[in-house]
């Protein structure tokens, strides 16, 4: 990957985080009080259900390790601005799902190099060999995730309308600056992403469907009403692809553990559609709650 691609993609993913910031207030953290079991079974779905199911399908599937990798390294990145708009679409609670991405994506910094470091042990052969020092790493996800997010809060906090008049700009802005990053990073590790294309895709979208099942379902077995549910599903399977693809290139210094994040970045948005369309279907129907 070239510095240029690298000077782009780090300025996209502080863009995408702080545009995040930019729609995030106090008030969405405050509703882990209000709605503790919707929140706690939402993270626990996104921190713990998600990496399970991951590190499950690596192992029965015996993946080669470059793709073991980047399945772990996609579950270990909960869902971004996009879930969020995914939710609303589909007539899920845009308030639930707004809060678990505030939180999960500031507890992120954390769980990503505890979730790598486990794939790195089970999936890296001895003379592959590698590890996330804890401290360092932590460092640079605070810069990267933490860091623009709160700058986007504070925006938001101290000028509202601002923040409001920019937040849509903001986002476009970040989608072009994302689209060229995949075009870039997949130009450049062309060869390895013809190579493992084919081997990426079905634990890529075993991953999003098993998740998102998963989700709802345990959404459903605490008795949450059906649009948390759905929130909490699409929580699950929706996953932050530019911080994946950061973290493999800026801090790795792997841009081949880019497969699977490009893969499922494309393959997610193929079942959040069918999801906006069952829910709008159910609508219509007057089946929707």
């Amino acid at each position: 990957m070239t510095s240029i691609t690298g000077i782009i993609l780090a300025i996209s993913l502080f863009i995408i985080m702080a545009g995040m910031g930019l729609s995030l207030a106090i008030a969405d953290f405050k509703r882990i009080v209000k709605y503790p079991k919707a929140v706690i079974v939402g993270l626990s779905s996104q921190l713990i259900l998600l990496p399970v199911i991951a590190f499950l399908i690596c192992y029965f599937l015996a993946l080669p390790p470059v793709i073991a990798i980047g399945i772990m390294l996609i579950a270990s990145c909960p869902g971004g601005a996009t879930s969020n708009m995914i939710s609303y679409l589909a007539k899920g609670d845009l308030a639930l799902s707004v809060s678990l991405t505030a939180i999960a994506s500031l507890l992120s910094f954390i769980t990503i190099p505890f979730i790598m470091n486990i794939g790195f042990h089970y999936f890296l052969e001895e003379s592959q060999a590698m590890s996330l020092d804890f401290m360092s790493t932590l460092k640079q996800l605070f810069v990267i995730i933490i860091i623009p997010v709160l700058i986007g809060m504070f925006i938001n906090k101290k000028f509202p309308e601002f923040a409001f008049r920019v937040e849509k700009p903001v986002k476009k802005a970040s989608m072009v600056l994302f689209i060229l990053v995949v075009v870039g990073v997949t130009y450049s590790n062309r060869n390895e992403f013809i190579e493992y294309f084919g081997e990426a895709g079905l634990p890529s979208i075993l991953l999003n469907i098993f998740t998102m099942l998963a989700g709802y379902l345990l959404a459903i077995i605490f008795k949450l009403p059906k649009n948390q549910a759905v929130t909490i599903s699409i929580e699950s399977g929706i996953q932050n692809g530019t911080l994946a693809i950061t973290i493999a290139t800026l801090i790795l210094q792997k841009p081949e553990y880019t497969i699977v994040p490009l893969t499922y970045g494309l393959l997610m948005f193929f079942t959040a559609a069918v999801i906006i369309a069952f829910r709008k279907r159910a609508k219509e129907s007057d089946l929707i709650t």
